[in-house]
């Protein structure tokens, strides 16, 4: 299967952030990305409401993260008088999280932690009542702010699935090898 007719590729995700100075500086400091532009925008009664379905009060300031080798993050900071302020949960609409491939999950767990992420409920192993990616290790955690983040390793996976992108991807630190 491929992309519908036009359709380059994934080009980012973006995530809300209570504080835009605190996100950058965790995914730039925990994580390794690269911070490419801010920009902002708002209030406008006119724009806002129409292409964001916002209030018109409502402004934001966002930063777009280049997160080696393959995904770009763009971080919003938005202010506006109604605001809901709680995360959505897993099981909730709009749940979501951000996945990283690691390759030792207790040691990116120790890594995150102190950088002010908190583990939920420890690290967990995929078993044999799920075949295609048994032996999987994985942990969910919380970024300072809320957003879920989670973390795998299929080093252990007998013939796991083609998950990441093309085979051309290399990481920039590990110059010549595949990922």
């Amino acid at each position: 299967m491929s992309l519908p007719t036009g359709f380059r590729y994934v080009d980012h995700v973006a995530f809300t952030v209570p504080d835009l100075a605190e996100g950058v500086a965790f995914f730039v400091e925990a994580l390794g990305a690269e911070e490419l532009y801010r920009s902002a925008r708002g209030p406008d009664a006119e724009f806002m409401p129409e292409h964001f379905e916002v209030p018109a009060d409502a402004r934001l300031e966002l930063a777009m993260l280049r997160m080696p080798p393959n995904l770009n993050v763009e971080l919003f900071q938005w202010w506006s008088a109604d605001q809901r302020r709680d995360h959505p949960r897993h099981c909730d609409l709009g749940g979501h999280h951000l996945c990283f491939a690691v390759e030792d999950v207790d040691a990116a767990v120790t890594h995150l932690q102190a950088h002010g992420a908190r583990v939920m409920g420890g690290t967990k192993e995929v078993g044999p009542d799920s075949p295609v990616v048994a032996g999987n290790r994985w942990t969910y955690l919380r970024a300072p702010w809320g957003l879920l983040l989670e973390l795998v390793d299929r080093s252990r996976v007998q013939n796991p699935p083609p998950l990441v992108g093309p085979t051309n991807w290399t990481d920039p630190s590990r110059t010549g090898k595949d990922l």
